[in-house]
């Protein structure tokens, strides 16, 4: 059997909307190692990947994303800023992928290992799309998604919509009929109550406080490093605990109920109540 090329295309911009820049903010703090840097060199202690792409788009801006790039000896692929699945599928095409794992730039905490079973499982079940995220039981930060060149194409020739096409696998999730798909679950307690990805400022403070207590016992310290240190500190989860992972919504029913869960967070009571009354009169409606 000819052996495939299998590459992890990282996505990766310097504008994000809720904390601009974060992937060149410093982990450990200030060692002068970027988030993106973090990703790259755990990326590269998988025993699966052939090739690494960080894949960027056009803007200016984003010059500081490629320099990164260079430094780290990776490959990268500058691209359209919306459409982030074509900017995946001509990285692919433009490397010569057969199986593409993606990787988000703001999960400076992945595991190589976790990412090489999910490889494996994809692999071995012949499957069009693996992930760890179908029935989410992995910390949010630990995310993998594999896909085959050919599921990438599919998507990117279908997809219609803006979402689909700023979601790179939105349409397969959308399809699940159309593909063969596996899920990788934790062996053990489900742990997808941890959040340790990057998208706000209590997301960072609660990251440099896992480094503090990892990176010198171990520069790729593993996901059972981290549960142990939620177990043994679970005071940690308090940290970016009221913080609501950014989502796209297909209907303004799902964005009310959405709004409804922050709200309550906030605890903003009256205005809770107001957008529940106007849902309730929508749906009588």
């Amino acid at each position: 059997m000819t052996s495939k090329k299998i590459g992890t295309i990282i996505q990766a911009r310097t504008s994000s909307t809720r904390l601009p820049e974060k992937v060149l903010l410093e982990l450990p703090y200030t060692s002068g190692t970027t988030v993106l840097q973090q990703v790259i060199r755990r990326l590269k202690a998988s025993e699966k990947i052939n090739q690494i792409i960080i894949a960027t788009t056009t803007d200016d801006a984003d010059d500081k994303i490629i320099n990164i790039a260079k430094k780290e000896n990776v490959q990268f692929f500058r691209g359209s800023k919306e459409n982030v699945l074509e900017r995946y599928y001509l990285a692919a095409q433009e490397n010569d992928l057969d199986v593409i794992v993606r990787i988000t730039s703001d999960c400076p905490c992945i595991d190589p290992e976790i990412v090489d079973e999910t490889i494996s499982t994809h692999l071995n079940k012949k499957s069009d799309y693996t992930s760890n995220t179908l029935i989410r039981t992995f910390p949010v930060g630990l995310d993998v998604e594999v896909l085959n060149l050919q599921t990438l194409e599919e998507c990117y020739n279908n997809a219609k919509n803006d979402l689909e096409k700023e979601h790179v696998t939105s349409y397969v999730h959308n399809n699940l009929d159309k593909f063969k798909t596996e899920n990788v679950s934790v062996k053990g307690t489900d742990r997808s109550q941890i959040r340790i990805t990057l998208d706000t400022e209590e997301d960072y403070a609660l990251l440099c406080s896992v480094f503090d207590y990892l990176y010198e016992i171990d520069e790729f310290f593993k996901y059972e490093d981290i549960i142990k240190l939620f177990e043994e500190k679970p005071w940690l989860n308090l940290i970016n605990k009221k913080i609501i992972a950014k989502k796209s919504f297909e209907t303004v029913d799902e964005e009310f109920k959405e709004a409804l869960k922050i709200l309550e967070l906030q605890e903003l009571k009256n205005v809770q109540k107001f957008l529940q009354e106007s849902l309730k009169k929508t749906v009588q409606d």
